[in-house]
C-alpha cells in the first residue's frame, strides 16, 4: 500500500494532493453532519447506510493522510507516540476539568 499511494502523490504532486485533502475534509464533516441531525426514528433500518457514508469518507482521510505520511517520510511509530501524549495531554486537562468543577 505504501508504494502505491507514494505513486498517487508523486502523480498528483504534494501540492495538489494538500488542496484536495480538504474537499475530503468536508465530505467527512458534512457526513457526520447528516449523521447527528437525522432523526432515525423513522430511519433506524437506514443507519448503517449513514454510519458506512462515514466509514467511507474516513477512509478517504486516512488515504491523503497516508499519502502525506509517506511523502514526508514519517514513521508510524513517531504518530503512535505524538498521538499518545496527545492523548495523555488532553485526558489531563479533562481530569482538571473535573476537579475545577468539584471545587
Amino acid at each position: 500500500m505504501k508504494e502505491d499511494l507514494l505513486k498517487i502523490i508523486n502523480h498528483y504532486g504534494v501540492n495538489k494532493q494538500l488542496k484536495y485533502i480538504h474537499t475530503e475534509y468536508f465530505e467527512l464533516d458534512e457526513a457526520i453532519t447528516i449523521f447527528e441531525n437525522t432523526d432515525f426514528g423513522k430511519w433506524e433500518d437506514k443507519k448503517y447506510m449513514f454510519t458506512k457514508d462515514i466509514e467511507e469518507e474516513i477512509a478517504d482521510v486516512m488515504v491523503m493522510l497516508k499519502q502525506i505520511q509517506y511523502h514526508y517520510k514519517i514513521k508510524d511509530e513517531a504518530i503512535e507516540e505524538t498521538m499518545k501524549l496527545k492523548i495523555e495531554r488532553q485526558l489531563k486537562r479533562i481530569e482538571e476539568e473535573n476537579e475545577w468543577i468539584k471545587n
